[in-house]
Protein backbone atom coordinates (compact mmCIF):
# COMPACT_ATOMS: atom_id res chain seq x y z
CA UNK A 1 0.00 0.00 0.00
CA UNK A 2 1.56 3.25 -1.16
CA UNK A 3 1.25 6.40 0.95
CA UNK A 4 1.84 9.89 -0.37
CA UNK A 5 2.66 12.79 1.92
CA UNK A 6 -0.02 15.48 1.80
CA UNK A 7 -0.43 18.22 4.41
CA UNK A 8 -3.34 20.35 3.23
CA UNK A 9 -5.13 20.11 -0.10
CA UNK A 10 -7.98 22.01 -1.65
CA UNK A 11 -11.42 20.43 -1.62
CA UNK A 12 -11.42 20.45 -5.44
CA UNK A 13 -8.07 18.62 -5.52
CA UNK A 14 -9.34 16.11 -2.94
CA UNK A 15 -12.41 15.38 -5.08
CA UNK A 16 -10.32 15.03 -8.23
CA UNK A 17 -7.86 12.63 -6.57
CA UNK A 18 -10.72 10.62 -5.07
CA UNK A 19 -12.37 10.34 -8.47
CA UNK A 20 -9.19 9.52 -10.39
CA UNK A 21 -7.46 7.19 -7.94
CA UNK A 22 -10.31 5.69 -5.92
CA UNK A 23 -11.24 5.91 -2.25
CA UNK A 24 -8.60 6.97 0.25
CA UNK A 25 -8.29 8.42 3.71
CA UNK A 26 -6.10 11.41 4.47
CA UNK A 27 -4.51 10.81 7.86
CA UNK A 28 -1.72 12.84 9.41
CA UNK A 29 -0.62 14.09 6.01
CA UNK A 30 -0.66 10.69 4.31
CA UNK A 31 -3.05 9.52 1.61
CA UNK A 32 -3.92 5.89 2.36
CA UNK A 33 -5.93 3.77 -0.08
CA UNK A 34 -9.14 2.26 1.27
CA UNK A 35 -9.37 -1.50 0.80
CA UNK A 36 -12.67 -2.93 -0.38
CA UNK A 37 -14.75 -4.90 2.11
CA UNK A 38 -14.94 -8.67 1.95
CA UNK A 39 -18.37 -10.17 1.41
CA UNK A 40 -19.07 -11.10 5.05
CA UNK A 41 -18.21 -7.60 6.31
CA UNK A 42 -20.27 -6.06 3.52
CA UNK A 43 -23.30 -8.18 4.39
CA UNK A 44 -23.09 -7.22 8.07
CA UNK A 45 -22.66 -3.53 7.20
CA UNK A 46 -25.59 -3.74 4.76
CA UNK A 47 -27.89 -5.26 7.35
CA UNK A 48 -27.02 -2.68 9.98
CA UNK A 49 -27.31 0.14 7.44
CA UNK A 50 -30.85 -0.97 6.52
CA UNK A 51 -31.94 -1.21 10.17
CA UNK A 52 -30.49 2.21 10.97
CA UNK A 53 -31.77 3.92 7.80
CA UNK A 54 -35.30 2.54 8.17
CA UNK A 55 -35.56 3.75 11.76
CA UNK A 56 -33.95 7.10 11.01
CA UNK A 57 -36.17 7.75 7.97
CA UNK A 58 -39.38 6.72 9.73
CA UNK A 59 -38.63 9.05 12.64
CA UNK A 60 -36.89 11.85 10.68
CA UNK A 61 -33.85 11.65 12.96
CA UNK A 62 -31.07 12.21 10.46
CA UNK A 63 -29.22 10.52 7.65
CA UNK A 64 -27.29 7.25 7.45
CA UNK A 65 -24.42 7.04 4.95
CA UNK A 66 -22.46 4.04 3.72
CA UNK A 67 -18.79 4.36 2.74
CA UNK A 68 -19.08 8.09 2.05
CA UNK A 69 -16.03 10.17 2.95
CA UNK A 70 -16.16 12.96 5.48
CA UNK A 71 -13.44 15.57 5.49
CA UNK A 72 -11.82 17.61 8.22
CA UNK A 73 -11.83 21.19 6.97
CA UNK A 74 -9.88 23.62 9.17
CA UNK A 75 -10.81 26.41 6.77
CA UNK A 76 -13.30 26.78 3.94
CA UNK A 77 -12.48 24.62 0.90
CA UNK A 78 -9.29 23.15 2.42
CA UNK A 79 -8.98 19.55 3.57
CA UNK A 80 -6.69 18.51 6.42
CA UNK A 81 -7.95 14.95 6.78
CA UNK A 82 -10.57 12.51 5.60
CA UNK A 83 -12.12 9.29 6.78
CA UNK A 84 -14.30 6.67 5.06
CA UNK A 85 -16.26 4.74 7.70
CA UNK A 86 -18.32 1.70 6.76
CA UNK A 87 -21.45 3.48 8.06
CA UNK A 88 -22.02 6.88 9.63
CA UNK A 89 -24.99 8.75 11.03
CA UNK A 90 -25.53 12.51 11.23
CA UNK A 91 -28.44 13.99 13.16
CA UNK A 92 -31.07 15.93 11.19
CA UNK A 93 -30.51 19.25 12.96
CA UNK A 94 -26.78 19.17 12.16
CA UNK A 95 -27.44 18.33 8.51
CA UNK A 96 -29.93 21.21 8.32
CA UNK A 97 -27.23 23.62 9.52
CA UNK A 98 -24.80 22.23 6.94
CA UNK A 99 -27.39 22.53 4.15
CA UNK A 100 -28.19 26.11 5.14
CA UNK A 101 -24.53 27.13 5.23
CA UNK A 102 -23.61 25.29 2.02
CA UNK A 103 -26.37 24.81 -0.58
CA UNK A 104 -24.04 22.54 -2.61
CA UNK A 105 -23.23 20.21 0.30
CA UNK A 106 -24.59 17.13 -1.52
CA UNK A 107 -22.17 17.64 -4.43
CA UNK A 108 -19.01 17.06 -2.34
CA UNK A 109 -17.72 14.93 0.50
CA UNK A 110 -19.37 15.57 3.84
CA UNK A 111 -17.73 18.55 5.51
CA UNK A 112 -19.12 17.59 8.89
CA UNK A 113 -17.93 15.08 11.48
CA UNK A 114 -20.55 12.36 11.97
CA UNK A 115 -22.28 11.81 15.29
CA UNK A 116 -21.92 8.04 15.07
CA UNK A 117 -19.56 5.81 13.09
CA UNK A 118 -19.72 2.07 12.49
CA UNK A 119 -16.67 0.03 11.54
CA UNK A 120 -17.10 -3.63 10.63
CA UNK A 121 -13.86 -5.49 11.31
CA UNK A 122 -12.67 -7.40 8.29
CA UNK A 123 -10.45 -10.51 8.46
CA UNK A 124 -7.73 -8.41 6.80
CA UNK A 125 -7.85 -5.68 9.50
CA UNK A 126 -5.04 -5.60 12.02
CA UNK A 127 -5.87 -4.82 15.64
CA UNK A 128 -3.40 -1.93 15.78
CA UNK A 129 -4.92 -0.38 12.66
CA UNK A 130 -8.45 -0.71 14.07
CA UNK A 131 -7.39 0.85 17.40
CA UNK A 132 -5.75 3.78 15.58
CA UNK A 133 -8.93 4.28 13.56
CA UNK A 134 -11.06 4.40 16.72
CA UNK A 135 -8.65 6.90 18.31
CA UNK A 136 -8.78 9.11 15.21
CA UNK A 137 -12.57 9.11 15.14
CA UNK A 138 -12.68 10.18 18.78
CA UNK A 139 -10.02 12.84 18.15
CA UNK A 140 -12.05 14.09 15.14
CA UNK A 141 -15.07 14.57 17.43
CA UNK A 142 -17.22 11.53 16.60
CA UNK A 143 -19.48 10.98 19.63
CA UNK A 144 -20.05 7.22 19.38
CA UNK A 145 -18.30 4.40 17.51
CA UNK A 146 -19.72 0.91 17.08
CA UNK A 147 -17.01 -1.62 16.28
CA UNK A 148 -18.64 -4.76 14.87
CA UNK A 149 -16.52 -7.92 14.98
CA UNK A 150 -17.85 -10.78 12.86
CA UNK A 151 -15.42 -13.37 14.25
CA UNK A 152 -16.45 -12.87 17.89
CA UNK A 153 -20.00 -11.78 16.97
CA UNK A 154 -19.72 -8.72 19.21
CA UNK A 155 -20.25 -4.98 19.03
CA UNK A 156 -17.93 -2.82 21.11
CA UNK A 157 -19.17 0.70 21.86
CA UNK A 158 -16.77 3.60 22.26
CA UNK A 159 -18.08 6.96 23.49
CA UNK A 160 -16.50 10.39 23.48
CA UNK A 161 -15.06 11.17 26.91
CA UNK A 162 -15.59 7.70 28.36
CA UNK A 163 -12.87 5.17 29.09
CA UNK A 164 -15.22 2.28 29.91
CA UNK A 165 -16.15 0.27 26.84
CA UNK A 166 -19.41 -1.58 26.44
CA UNK A 167 -19.18 -4.94 24.68
CA UNK A 168 -22.38 -6.50 23.38
CA UNK A 169 -22.83 -10.14 22.40
CA UNK A 170 -25.49 -11.94 20.36
CA UNK A 171 -27.62 -12.06 23.52
CA UNK A 172 -27.79 -8.24 23.71
CA UNK A 173 -29.65 -5.38 22.04
CA UNK A 174 -27.75 -2.59 20.27
CA UNK A 175 -29.31 0.77 21.09
CA UNK A 176 -28.94 4.15 19.41
CA UNK A 177 -29.08 5.91 22.78
CA UNK A 178 -29.25 9.70 22.59
CA UNK A 179 -27.76 9.78 19.09
CA UNK A 180 -30.49 7.69 17.41
CA UNK A 181 -33.39 7.76 19.88
CA UNK A 182 -35.61 4.68 19.85
CA UNK A 183 -33.28 2.62 17.65
CA UNK A 184 -32.74 -0.95 18.82
CA UNK A 185 -31.69 -4.11 17.04
CA UNK A 186 -30.70 -7.51 18.36
CA UNK A 187 -26.97 -7.99 17.87
CA UNK A 188 -27.76 -11.52 16.66
CA UNK A 189 -29.58 -10.04 13.62
CA UNK A 190 -26.32 -8.57 12.33
CA UNK A 191 -24.56 -11.91 11.87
Amino acid sequence: METIDVTLISLDEFMELYSDEGPFELIDGERISVSPQVTRSGRIAGRLFRFMANHSDENELGEVFSEVPFVITPQLNWVKGSRVPDIMFIRAERLAVLAESDPEWEEKPLTIVPDLVVEVVSPTDRLTKVNRKISRYLKDGVLVIWLVDADSKTVTIYKQGQTNLERLTVDDMLSGGEIIPGFEVAVSKLF
